[in-house]
C-alpha cells in the first residue's frame, strides 16, 4: 500500500466514523459527551480527553443528561447521554487551550 492510498483511507476511515456519530446522536436525540465530540470531528482519543473536561463542567452549565447504559466490547457501563442543546450549553463553559479542541468546542457549540 502506498502512501497516497494509506492517507485516502485514514480520510475516509474518519469521516465515517463521525458521520456514523452524527447520525446516531440525531436518531436517538442524545448522546455521550464522547459521541458529541467525535460527531464534531475529533478522534477517539481526544474525544475522550474534551468530553472530560465536558463533564466536569456539565454541573456548572446546569446541565443533568439522561442516566443509560452503554454497551461495549461486552461490558455495560452506566453513562449519562445529552442532548445538542445541553452540549452546547457546556462546551460554551468549556475554556480549551489547544487549537484542535477549540475548533471542536466551536462546532460543538453551534451543534444545537
Amino acid at each position: 500500500m502506498n502512501a497516497k492510498a494509506r492517507t485516502a483511507r485514514q480520510t475516509l476511515r474518519d469521516r465515517s466514523r463521525t458521520q456514523r456519530a452524527a447520525a446516531r446522536i440525531a436518531r436517538r436525540g442524545a448522546g455521550t459527551l464522547a459521541a458529541h465530540c467525535v460527531a464534531a470531528g475529533l478522534g477517539i482519543r481526544e474525544a475522550r480527553t474534551v468530553a472530560g473536561s465536558l463533564r466536569n463542567n456539565a454541573a456548572k452549565a446546569n446541565a443533568v443528561g439522561i442516566p443509560g447504559v452503554s454497551y461495549t466490547h461486552g461490558r455495560a457501563r452506566t453513562c449519562i447521554r445529552y442532548t445538542p442543546a445541553e452540549v452546547a450549553r457546556i462546551a460554551v463553559i468549556y475554556r480549551p487551550r489547544k487549537q484542535a479542541f477549540i475548533a471542536a468546542a466551536a462546532r460543538l457549540a453551534l451543534a444545537a
